[in-house]
């Protein structure tokens, strides 16, 4: 019987790297979606995952990505990590950058979102992850061409939540408020754990998938200790 599958959108170095490692370890068949795959070559060595080229904002390359996926074998979990973001003076915001953010932050997330909602239906179980950040909860000065996409992914997550809990699929928004700890980098000795650890997130997200239907948690807000909220 084949292992169930874990989609990863918009796999990158940091948590998708701790989440294919994590999920590669739980026995789970670990499919990387990114834009630039190349970049992926290592991780994809050292899990033994399938990395696919896709854009996210693209409805046939997303549909792409979940048909390779089902070659591997039955979703289990769709996890969302793709990010469209561009900052500065709402008077000097390219417009076409910022529909670029929120092409890839919220439009991807509702393309990822319903190709792992069809399956999951079907299959009557499983999860969808999506990856959210402080600008989901606050619109700071600046961060408008930020903020848009990421409050549109939380809206999104709220309405896929309340659809799709009474069918069985826990569906789970995460605000990552702070910076996450970059691949490699030694932490400040006097500041320990300032910043998130990717591995302590991607803990977080498989922990929420196991959670038992009766205590389903929908939004859970991870920041380090010394951040203040």
């Amino acid at each position: 019987m084949a292992a169930n599958v874990a989609v990863i959108a918009g796999a990158g170095q940091g948590l998708s790297a701790s989440l294919a490692r994590l999920l590669g370890k739980e026995g789970f068949r670990v499919v990387l979606a990114a834009r630039n795959v190349e970049k992926l070559a290592a991780l994809v060595k050292e899990t033994g995952a399938l990395a696919v080229e896709t854009d996210v904002s693209d409805t046939a390359s997303v549909e792409r990505l979940f048909e390779a996926a089902d070659k591997v074998g039955p979703l289990e979990i769709a996890v969302f990590n793709a990010s469209g973001r561009t900052r500065g003076p709402i008077a000097d915001l390219d417009p076409e950058a910022v529909r670029q953010a929120l092409l890839v932050g919220a439009y991807g997330g509702f393309l990822v979102g319903q190709q792992a909602a069809r399956r999951l239906v079907e299959r009557g179980s499983g999860s969808i992850l999506f990856t959210g950040a402080t600008a989901s909860l606050k619109g700071f000065s600046g961060s408008g061409g930020f903020a848009m996409p990421k409050f549109g992914l939380r809206g999104l997550a709220q309405s896929m939540a309340r659809e799709l809990f009474p069918k069985n699929i826990h569906v789970a928004h995460f605000i990552i408020d702070g910076q996450i700890e970059p691949a490699g980098q030694v932490a400040d000795a006097d500041r320990p754990d300032r910043r998130l650890s990717p591995d302590a997130i991607a803990d977080t997200y498989l922990a929420v998938h196991r959670q038992h239907r009766s205590a389903w948690s929908f939004e859970v807000e991870l920041r380090p200790w010394v951040e203040t909220f």
